[in-house]
């Protein structure tokens, strides 16, 4: 998790249970004998043919809907535009709340997109638009901070050949402040930030989204961020506007979400978010890339 050491929570059995060696859901699976079975790759499906409905436009465009002779459009009544295009690789990368739970002894299985946002954005993205063929990758650390996804990039974005990009970091720039003294200036950030984008431009022919990191003010001290992260913030949407990136506003998104109820509700220690700050988060992810619920 993102610098949140220890996290001691008590299941319904009243059990008293570190998070970081909680037993993940999927080895229940396992069964008695506490070994789960190897991910084996399914079939891959079949893709609808091409036809003379597709001429004139990409494998993957889908900016311009294509009636259905049948009746309607294809997929249910319309083709929906997404800036996502067919066969793409998606990476989804950052600290702790993209990492939330995913396996890394199997980091390409099901398992190993997690349970927060990053495998919502997976599992819906996939069912609104199965014919796309996606593919979700995700490479979050917990505790990461701008400088270790920066150190890091080489094996854990750029040997993937992603085609889209997604990147949340920043607030542990910023809680480090706070919690250990060990500031990082917005110059900083902004430089090991850019870094990482350049050098997958340079390499990859990949499209980028940029999520906002947030903060809400649960924890005692944490109104005083606000003066850390913004800073932090505003980079990541002059970077977006650079690269042409799609951008995920998610600060303002948890600050609208908080004024209905509380903070607490989206994020539980103002960092992490809730199973419902996570829904949010992945359905903002779709809503920014053009494949919101309908």
């Amino acid at each position: 998790m993102v610098g949140f050491e220890p996290a001691t929570f008590r299941s319904q059995s009243g059990r008293a249970t570190n998070l970081r060696h909680t037993p993940r859901a999927a080895d229940a699976i396992a069964g008695a004998s506490g070994t789960r079975p190897p991910y084996r790759r399914p079939t891959p499906h079949l893709r609808r043919p091409r036809s003379s409905r597709d001429e004139g436009r990409g494998a993957g465009d889908t900016h311009r809907p294509v009636p259905d002779p049948r009746g309607g459009t294809w997929w249910g009544g319309g083709v929906t535009t997404t800036f996502l295009r067919s066969g793409d690789r998606v990476l989804l990368t950052g600290d702790s709340i993209t990492d939330w739970g995913r396996d890394r002894d199997q980091p390409d299985s099901p398992w190993g997109l997690g349970h927060g946002y990053a495998g919502i954005v997976a599992a819906l993205a996939g069912a609104r638009r199965p014919d796309l063929g996606l593919t979700f990758h995700n490479r979050g650390v917990g505790g990461d901070t701008a400088r270790m996804l920066r150190d890091r990039w080489q094996a854990d974005a750029l040997d993937l050949e992603p085609t889209v990009v997604s990147v949340l970091v920043g607030v542990n720039d910023t809680w480090r402040r706070y919690d250990s003294g060990t500031p990082t200036s917005t110059d900083e950030y902004e430089e090991h930030y850019r870094a990482v984008l350049d050098v997958t431009r340079g390499r990859l022919d990949a499209r980028f989204v940029l999520v906002e990191p947030f903060v809400l003010p649960v924890q005692p001290g944490q109104e005083a961020w606000r003066e850390d992260l913004d800073p932090r913030i505003h980079v990541v949407r002059r970077l977006a506007a650079e690269v042409g990136a799609v951008l995920v506003p998610a600060d303002g998104l948890f600050a609208a979400a908080a004024a209905r109820t509380s903070p607490a509700e989206w994020a539980f220690d103002g960092v992490h978010p809730t199973p419902a700050g996570h829904g949010l988060l992945a359905e903002a992810w779709l809503d920014a890339v053009g494949l919101a619920a309908r």
